[in-house]
């Protein structure tokens, strides 16, 4: 029988390595008690906006209850969420960025920790959210032209703002105080064309202000930079009232970016190419209307014809 042990020995050996092996196996097949984890990587508590809060969203296999909180780098509890809270399936809980006394916390990264008293577990969830309240900086490096004309020919027909951010931000362009302009990404640089006009219409001529605002990814707003005055010019006459001797030449100046123009002298009319062009007199001496046009605008002035 003695010789018969170590086999015997062996083989018991075996069978505990296998019950282990499969008893580890099977903890690995067990289902976590917490998956789905959802969590807001960036907000900014103060941006007043759709990113100032985080979202915490985890799904629960069994029902159990929660207590929630916030730690930060170092571990330290700074916001209790949730205290003791019956719970199961999908479950969500905001957080604002603030501490258990109401005040906004430093920027930096936080972690949500999940209790789950039935089974006497706590959870450090993996993914960290980013608190930034600092904003944006925003500096406006030109704006070009200064004059345009929104009429459709392709000349001179819009602005272009160009400008940094000490980081990556989107650029927001305001005339007169109305967001006219939403630039389509968030880099350090970039440039924001505006064409003159309103839901496809194009603004009278005049005067416009502009300003620009950059929003980071957390929601931080810079404070709005003045970029300056900006003139819709279609056509006019400079000046608009001319003098010339009966029968002589009028000197016609027009600010316009069309190549040639139409005009209309009492009962004659013509065309003129821009921006200097002259006009025979007529022979009466009086006054009469002048008028000139191009690309559907028209400016009107006055002629003065003096006897020779």
């Amino acid at each position: 029988m003695a010789r018969y042990a170590p086999a015997v020995l062996v083989a018991a050996l075996l069978v505990a390595a296998g019950v282990a092996f499969l008893h580890t196996e099977s903890l690995k097949l067990e289902t976590s008690p917490i998956r789905q984890t959802r969590v807001t990587k960036l907000f900014s508590p103060v941006c007043k906006c759709a990113t100032s809060k985080a979202r915490i969203a985890i799904r629960l296999a069994k029902p159990d209850v929660l207590s929630v909180s916030i730690v930060d780098n170092s571990g330290r509890d700074v916001r209790r969420l949730v205290t003791g809270r019956p719970a199961s399936g999908r479950v969500a809980f905001l957080w604002n960025g603030r501490d258990d006394v109401g005040n906004v916390v430093p920027d930096g990264f936080y972690r949500a920790r999940v209790r789950l008293d039935l089974q006497e577990q706590t959870f450090l969830l993996p993914n960290p959210m980013r608190v930034d309240t600092k904003r944006p900086a925003v500096k406006v490096i030109s704006v070009r032209p200064r004059v345009f004309s929104p009429d459709g020919d392709r000349r001179a027909d819009r602005i272009s703002l160009r400008y940094t951010v000490d980081e990556q931000a989107r650029g927001l362009l305001y005339v007169n105080g109305v967001r006219r302009v939403v630039g389509s990404s968030l880099k350090p640089s970039g440039e924001l064309r505006w064409y003159g006009k309103v839901d496809g219409r194009s603004l009278p001529a005049g005067r416009y202000r502009l300003a620009i605002v950059a929003v980071d990814p957390a929601g931080n707003r810079s404070l709005p930079v003045n970029a300056g005055p900006v003139r819709i010019r279609y056509i006019a006459l400079v000046p608009s009232r001319l003098s010339a001797k009966a029968g002589g030449w009028v000197r016609v100046r027009v600010s316009t970016d069309a190549r040639r123009v139409a005009w209309h002298l009492g009962a004659r009319s013509g065309t003129g190419t821009a921006p200097v062009f002259r006009i025979r007199a007529p022979k009466a001496p009086r006054r009469y209307l002048l008028a000139v046009s191009a690309h559907g605008h028209s400016a009107g002035g006055v002629v003065v014809v003096t006897p020779r």
